[in-house]
């Protein structure tokens, strides 16, 4: 039996859905002996939508009445239950063929990958550094706050200083560059 990512994928985006949860990202690393199944996952809102990040300015987007930086994460009890009860239906349907792996369930982090629109839509109004396949106004490498995501484009506001430069080269330039342009982007945490 050959290994099926997707099977593996809606067997965990169905057990997260049951508990409140999404799955942000999933990827199966090594081979042999030495596999790894990493989950990463994020609370949803009762109404089935993503709870806006905790790092995420308050006063950009808010959901209801509670702040952003006032809601719960993911829990470490919500990581044990979804890799208790995750593990348990792949090992039963065998879905992971050929012998052991590690599951690894976690939080994305505050510097959590983006890599779908739904991401960049989310987070709009927050700091991400990213890089570009093909160069953009001559770089490859921006760091800024995302002002704007619509039909494929972000609009970056350059406005954070370059690691190696004390000036704020690029401050206040706006940069738009395409969604399948975007090799590696993050978001940058604000403390």
């Amino acid at each position: 039996m050959a290994f099926d990512l997707e099977q593996v994928r809606s067997i965990v985006d169905r057990v997260a859905a049951s508990s409140g949860l999404e799955v942000v990202d999933m990827e199966l690393r090594g081979a042999g002996k030495s596999r790894m199944l990493r989950i990463f996952i994020d609370k949803l809102e009762r109404d089935g939508t993503q709870l806006v990040a905790e790092n995420h300015p308050a006063d950009v987007k808010q959901t209801g009445t509670v702040a952003a930086s006032q809601r719960p994460g993911v829990t470490l009890e919500d990581c044990a239950n979804l890799s208790r009860e995750v593990g348990t239906i792949l090992d039963v349907e065998d879905a992971i063929p050929g012998g052991s792996y590690v599951l690894e369930v976690s939080s994305p982090g505050l510097d959590r990958k983006l890599s779908r629109p739904a991401d960049f839509e989310r987070f709009v109004g927050s700091r991400v550094k990213l890089t570009t396949r093909q160069p953009v106004n001559g770089e490859r490498h921006f760091a800024g706050r995302l002002e704007n995501y619509q039909d494929g484009r972000l609009i970056l506001d350059g406005n954070m200083p370059r690691k190696k430069s004390r000036s704020p080269e690029g401050a206040g330039t706006k940069f738009e560059i395409e969604l399948s342009n975007v090799e590696k982007a993050n978001l940058v945490p604000e403390i």
